[in-house]
């Protein structure tokens, strides 16, 4: 269906809005009893990678699309660390507009880039970090050709509070903890903005407090201040100087919680934690929260019998080569069966 569809009523829609999709929306709320159990919670994975790109990029993306198209827009520009460029060369395809994708050069996963290129995106790399990439497209959107997709764009926001409805649709209220990624801000704000609105229309009781989990060495909000030059194995939130900055410390400061940083290493842990035990497989990024609620439950400071929602943001297809670094090396052997059946038995 769609989320301008199934969410019509709560989106900020015209009668000239073009109702596009390419299905996005209906992800699944997975139930993880044994990891839950570990940490001594009620935990649910809000699995995003089943979008129809792979992330909750196309929640905000086909609002941010279709908004364009009514505007008589032939051009879309982003920046990327890589789902934005993915999802607006996907939506820019469906809608025919052109594409244009700014990316740090060398710093994109595989997946993902080829992603958009597969969808017919213009690429350019440029030397530098996200950040110096978000200027240089704020500059071409100024110009007038092209509409900027980055989730500044606040129908972006628009589109990805939809994420919020599902999981109040799904449990019947709001959870007690969402714990969520954070690069560029946007989504944990959009969030907030979900909550919020279906708080004044009466469909939850209580507010969920909202957890913001970064990696250790792009962590700007643990900080205090943009980091220059962010490191971090979790591509999709490399991010220094996130443009949803204000936004997102608001949110945090309306729904309590606050923001924490992981090490690579715990976040590597945790993907392979969420796949062997949950079957949910997601990219690096997205397991931060999870990498999170773990040092948080060690440190004694999660709430035993929380109703927690960890929001897994992009699937971990996009970036195989962080897991296969991560995983245990394929044990080849002679094509017998003793030399399997030795194999097996270790």
């Amino acid at each position: 269906m769609g989320v301008l569809a199934q969410y019509a009523q709560h989106l900020a829609l015209s009668e000239k809005t073009p109702r596009i999709t390419l299905g996005e929306g209906g992800t699944p709320l997975v139930s993880a009893p044994r990891i839950g159990s570990a940490l001594g919670i009620e935990l649910y994975l809000k699995f995003e990678g089943q979008n129809p790109t792979g992330s909750f990029k196309d929640r905000g993306m086909v609002m941010a699309v279709a908004k364009a198209l009514e505007d008589g827009a032939s051009a879309i520009v982003c920046a990327s660390t890589g789902n934005t460029s993915a999802s607006a060369a996907a939506y820019a395809a469906a809608a025919g507009l052109r594409a244009v994708v700014v990316v740090p050069a060398g710093r994109v996963a595989q997946g993902k880039l080829a992603q958009a290129l597969i969808y017919g995106a213009q690429i350019v790399a440029v030397e530098g970090n996200f950040d110096d990439a978000l200027t240089i497209v704020r500059r071409l959107a100024e110009g007038g050709e092209f509409t900027l997709v980055n989730s500044v764009n606040p129908w972006r926001i628009e589109g990805q509070k939809t994420g919020a409805f599902e999981v109040v649709d799904a449990l019947g209220d709001a959870p007690d903890i969402l714990a969520i990624p954070v690069g560029n801000a946007g989504n944990i704000s959009a969030y907030a903005k979900g909550f919020r609105e279906y708080r004044a229309a009466g469909k939850l009781r209580t507010a969920p407090k909202l957890l913001g989990f970064q990696a250790a060495g792009a962590a700007p909000f643990v900080a205090g201040a943009p980091v220059v030059n962010p490191e971090t194995v979790a591509t999709a939130i490399r991010i220094g100087n996130p443009a949803s900055w204000d936004l997102a410390l608001a949110a945090v400061e309306e729904f309590g919680g606050g923001f924490y940083a992981v090490e690579d290493d715990e976040i590597l842990a945790a993907q392979r934690r969420v796949a062997s035990e949950a079957g949910v497989f997601p990219e690096p990024a997205s397991a931060a929260p999870l990498a999170g609620l773990e040092r948080l439950h060690r440190e004694g400071r999660l709430p035993r019998g929380a109703r927690v929602v960890a929001v897994l943001t992009g699937n971990g297809l996009k970036d195989p080569d962080a897991a296969l670094r991560a995983a245990a090396p394929v044990n080849t052997v002679r094509a017998e069966f003793e030399a399997v059946r030795e194999a097996i038995a270790g």
